[in-house]
C-alpha cells in the first residue's frame, strides 16, 4: 500500500455553502468571482453570495429541500454558479446533466435520479421540455433561467426577495450532488457525493494545485462534469480566485478570453493540448499570462506537454482521478518540474493506493526504480458513497475495506509517482467525456442491415482515443461507413459519435458470448 506524503489535512464537518462562502474575508466580497468571458460582464463574491441566498429562498418557498433531485441542464455561464449552489443550499441534491444530450438520455437521466426539477436556458429549452414532457413535468417545475413564456426564469426568482431557508443534515451521508457516470463498464449510473466527499476534494487539492486569490482560471470544462465541478465550480471560488467562463471550447474564443483576461491558470483536456501545440492561431494572441496548464480527464502524453510548455512558455501538469473519486485522486504539483509530465504524479492528502496484480495479490512499491504494473486501488475520503439504487454495481466497485477498484493499470515509482499504463475496463475517453462501449453497440444493432457490432476506443491522427466500431453486416446488405456513422449520429450525442468503422466477417467473443476486445485491439 502507498499513503500519500502530504500530511492530512482536516475536513470541516459543514455543508459545502458553509465551507465555500463561510468565511469570506470583507475585502474579498467585493472581488470579483465570476467574469462572463463572452461578455466581460463581472460578479463579485458579495453579489454571487446574494443570488445563491435568494435563489435557494425561492426554491424553499416552492417546496424544493433535503430529499428534492433538481436536474441542471446548462453550460458554463455564471448564472450556473448561482443555481447549482443555490440548489444546494436549500438541501436539495443536484444531478448535473450533459448539455450536448438527446431529449431520451436527459429524460433517462432525470428518471434514473429521481428528479422532479429541471433548470436549463432558452437555447436548450427544446430538448430539455421534451424530456420534461416526457416525464409529466410541469412547466412551473422547468426553470428557464434566461426566460421563456410560461416558465420561472431566474430574473424572477431572484426578484421574490425570500430569504435562504434553515436547512439541517448530516454532510457526511446527505447527497450534495448525483453526476452521472459509467464507472469502469456498461450505462451510465448515479454517482453518490456527498457534502463531504466534495468539500474534502478541494481540501486535499489545496495542497498540491496553488491556486490563489490573484489569480484568473479559465472556465471552459463544463461544470456539469466532474472536473469542472470540483476543480473550477468549488476549488477556485474557495481559494478566491476569479472564474473566467466560456460556454463552449472553440479556439479562436479561447485564445481571445485568454489574452483579454488574463488569466493565469488554464484548466484543460487533451484535445486542447493538441491545438494548443499544433494550430498556428496560437501564435496570433497574447497568451503571456498563462503561468499553468493543468490536463485531466482522459491521459496527457509526455511529448505533447513538453510541445504545450515549450511553445506557451508555461508549466503543464496533469492530475489523475474519477467521477467515483469526486474526482481528483493524484496530481503533479505545479512546482515539481522534476516529476515525468506523462506521469499522474502523486496521491493528494488523505489518500491512499493499492496495486493490485491479475492473481489477486498486492504489488509491492518498489525500494527503487518503478513497480510492476497492477490494478489502481484508492481509498480515502473524496471516495462516493455509492451508485444510486444499484448495490450490485456498488459493490462491484467498491469492496467491503473502502478500496475503489479504478480498472486502471498503474504502476508506482519509489518516490511515489504513479503512471497510468493500461485500462482494464472497457469505457472510451473521447475529449474527456466517457462513453460506454454498450451504449453504442445497442444503438447499432437497431439498424436492419447490421448483424453484429462491437465497440472500442481507437487512436486518431492526433492520438486522442475515439470511438471505433466493429461492423458485422447482414446477408446481402449494402451499407457503407459513412451510414454506420450518421445512424449512431442521429440516436446519441455529439461525443458518443462513432468516429471510425471497419467492416469484418465475425465479433470475437468468449464462449460465454463476452466480446474480445483484446482481439480488436491487436487488429
Amino acid at each position: 500500500m502507498v499513503r500519500s506524503s502530504y500530511p492530512d489535512v482536516e475536513i470541516p464537518a459543514v455543508s459545502i455553502h458553509e465551507f465555500l462562502f463561510g468565511d469570506v474575508d470583507e475585502e474579498r466580497l467585493d472581488a470579483v468571482a465570476i467574469v462572463d468571458g463572452m461578455s466581460g460582464a463581472t460578479t463579485t463574491y458579495r453579489q454571487l453570495i446574494g443570488q445563491i441566498d435568494l435563489f435557494a429562498g425561492a426554491l424553499a418557498a416552492r417546496g424544493v429541500g433535503v430529499g428534492t433531485k433538481v436536474g441542471i441542464l446548462c453550460p458554463n455561464v455564471p448564472a450556473f454558479a448561482t443555481v447549482f449552489h443555490g440548489v444546494l443550499r436549500a438541501g436539495a441534491t443536484a444531478t448535473t446533466i450533459n448539455s450536448l444530450y438527446t431529449p431520451e438520455e436527459i429524460a433517462n437521466q432525470l428518471t434514473d435520479a429521481e428528479a422532479t426539477w429541471l433548470i436549463t436556458v432558452s437555447p436548450l429549452l427544446p430538448g430539455a421540455k421534451a424530456a420534461a414532457a416526457a416525464l409529466g413535468f410541469d412547466d412551473d417545475h422547468v426553470i428557464v433561467l434566461d426566460g421563456a413564456d410560461g416558465h420561472p426564469s431566474l430574473p424572477a426568482l431572484l426578484g421574490e426577495g425570500r430569504a435562504a431557508p434553515e436547512v439541517s443534515f448530516d454532510p457526511a451521508t446527505h447527497l450534495a450532488v448525483l453526476p452521472y457516470s459509467s464507472g469502469t463498464t456498461g450505462r451510465p449510473k448515479g454517482v453518490m457525493l456527498t457534502h463531504r466527499n466534495l468539500i474534502a476534494n478541494v481540501s486535499q487539492c489545496r495542497s498540491t494545485i496553488s491556486l490563489g486569490d490573484d489569480d484568473r482560471v479559465l472556465a471552459v470544462l463544463p461544470f456539469f462534469h466532474i472536473y469542472g465541478m470540483t476543480v473550477l465550480l468549488n476549488f477556485a471560488l474557495r481559494q478566491r480566485a476569479a472564474l473566467v467562463t466560456m460556454p463552449k471550447f472553440d479556439l479562436g474564443e479561447f485564445l481571445r478570453v485568454v489574452q483579454e483576461h488574463r488569466t493565469t491558470w488554464v484548466f484543460i483536456a487533451p484535445p486542447i493540448a493538441v491545438a494548443l501545440a499544433k494550430h498556428p492561431l496560437v501564435d496570433q494572441f497574447d497568451t503571456s499570462a498563462i503561468k499553468v496548464i493543468f490536463s485531466g480527464a482522459a491521459p496527457l502524453d509526455g511529448a505533447l506537454a513538453s510541445a504545450v510548455a515549450n511553445r506557451l512558455g508555461c508549466i503543464v501538469c496533469q492530475g489523475y482521478g474519477m467521477t467515483e473519486t469526486s474526482p481528483v485522486t493524484h496530481a503533479i504539483p505545479y512546482d515539481r518540474p522534476d516529476i515525468d509530465r506523462s506521469s499522474v504524479g502523486m496521491l493528494l492528502a488523505n489518500t491512499e493506493a493499492r496495486l493490485v496484480a491479475e492473481d489477486g495479490s498486492d504489488v509491492e512499491a518498489p525500494g527503487e526504480g518503478t513497480s510492476a504494473p497492477g490494478e489502481l486501488l484508492i481509498r480515502g475520503p473524496q471516495v462516493m458513497k455509492g451508485y444510486l439504487n444499484r448495490p450490485d454495481a456498488t459493490a462491484e466497485m467498491l469492496d467491503a475495506d473502502g478500496w475503489l477498484h479504478t480498472g486502471d493499470v498503474a504502476t508506482v515509482t519509489h518516490d511515489g509517482i504513479f503512471r497510468i499504463v493500461d485500462r482494464l475496463k472497457e469505457l472510451i475517453k473521447y475529449k474527456g467525456y466517457q462513453v460506454a462501449p454498450a451504449v453504442l453497440e445497442a444503438v447499432l444493432l437497431e439498424h436492419p442491415s447490421i448483424a453484429d457490432a462491437a465497440v472500442i476506443g481507437a487512436l486518431d491522427d492526433d492520438g486522442q482515443e475515439v470511438p471505433k466500431a466493429f461492423v458485422v453486416l447482414q446477408q446481402g446488405a449494402d451499407l457503407d461507413a459513412d451510414a454506420v456513422i450518421a445512424h449512431v449520429a442521429a440516436h446519441v450525442a455529439p461525443h458518443e459519435k462513432v468516429r471510425q468503422v471497419e467492416f469484418i466477417d465475425a465479433i470475437p467473443k468468449s464462449a460465454s458470448g463476452k466480446i474480445l476486445r483484446k482481439d480488436l485491439r491487436a487488429r
